[in-house]
């Protein structure tokens, strides 16, 4: 196995791991949790968004030119499902409270797991956005790069 794909897939591992330490107190304190899916996929894509453009050059990513132009185009309807399941998601805890996410709990632990799902959720759904916006940037400068220089 090449230095690379080895390094990919300790990433991934990584990533998976970061996921679950992060998902297991909701899951374990909030049964039919409504934003499992989105919150997972706001974790894995800040995570691999911002490793691809810190250490593009590490990458599988990092000498396949077509592919680098298809990630620029697929960004854009990540981004706007991103900022459409945020927007969802602010517009609930708006709407419907945050007794409709936490369930029956003891007050305390209530505020705490709110505070935590609130705050984890903001904060991979921003990084998420953030970095998906960026990182088509970060694959037009490499293409060029690549093209012009002979680096990524």
């Amino acid at each position: 196995m090449t230095q690379k794909v080895q390094l990919e897939l300790y990433f991934w591992l990584f990533t998976l791991l970061a996921t679950a330490a992060v998902m297991l107190p909701i899951l374990t304190s909030v049964p039919g949790y409504p934003f499992t899916f989105v919150n997972i996929v706001y974790i894995i894509v800040a995570i691999t968004m911002t490793r691809y453009i810190f250490l593009l050059k590490h990458t599988f990513l990092a000498r396949r030119q077509n592919l680098k132009v298809v990630v620029v185009f697929l960004c854009i309807p990540l981004v706007f499902y991103l900022v459409q399941n945020l927007n969802y998601f602010q517009t609930f805890l708006d709407e419907e409270g945050p007794e409709a996410i936490i369930g029956k709990l003891a007050y305390s632990e209530q505020q705490n797991l709110l505070v935590y799902i609130r705050s984890e959720l903001l904060l991979f759904g921003v990084m998420s956005i953030i970095s998906s916006v960026l990182l088509p940037f970060r694959l037009i400068l490499s293409v060029w790069r690549t093209r012009n220089r002979g680096t990524v």
